[in-house]
């Protein structure tokens, strides 16, 4: 189910018309339509809102074959994201069309979505703020990442541990430590025999 239409079937369960969803979402009537109509997406905010009006998680409302009847609770929100940051092994940031399998989402407790607008196709980038607790988390994400001359080229997930920093393409795992050059030179080296381009190269630290 696409996320238009989990947008329509939650709207009509909760007994509401789009002129009410747009009021509580502060957007236009047209807005509701053209989401339900899968013209156009929900910008950041409005998925947070609908997420919290509707009481499922962001992983529901993302993932097409994630149906509203598999609703699970979202512990990782809000405040509640923040309490249990503190038991997370692994922060980063996952572009989620850069994955060929979406399961991997069920290993992460996503803390935010950003939209980001390419100029291309697609035409937007889902972008999840991440952490996980599972220790072999990047085993199980290299195993998922998109290596595609036709879509993409290597696509890469970088995230810390402490501080470690890892670089993950399909089924190769690279990592420093934060602050030692020379293991950052190497990781580097093999960043641009998988053809990643140096500005694609300052991931946070």
């Amino acid at each position: 189910m696409k996320l238009s239409e989990k947008i329509t079937d939650l709207r009509k369960k909760n007994g509401m018309t789009q002129e009410e969803l747009a009021s509580i979402c502060n957007v236009s009537r047209q807005s509701i339509s053209k989401w339900e109509a899968d013209i156009a997406l929900p910008e950041t905010e409005n998925l947070l809102i609908l997420s919290e009006i509707f009481h499922v998680s962001i992983d529901v409302l993302l993932k097409d074959e994630l149906t509203i009847n598999g609703v699970k609770e979202a512990h990782s929100c809000g405040s509640n994201a923040i309490q249990e940051k503190k038991t997370e092994i692994y922060e980063g940031v996952l572009i989620k069309e850069s994955i060929d399998d979406e399961n991997i989402i069920d290993f992460l407790n996503v803390h935010k979505i950003e939209l980001w607008h390419t100029g291309g196709k697609p035409k937007y980038w889902t972008v999840l703020f991440f952490t996980s607790d599972k220790p072999d988390f990047p085993e199980r994400i290299s195993k998922v990442m998109i290596s595609n001359p036709d879509n993409g080229g290597n696509w890469f997930v970088d995230f810390k541990a402490d501080n470690k920093k890892y670089i993950v393409f399909r089924d190769k795992i690279l990592k420093y430590h934060i602050g030692n050059q020379t293991e950052k030179d190497y990781v580097c080296a093999e960043c641009r025999k998988m053809g990643i381009l140096d500005e694609q190269m300052n991931w946070s630290e």
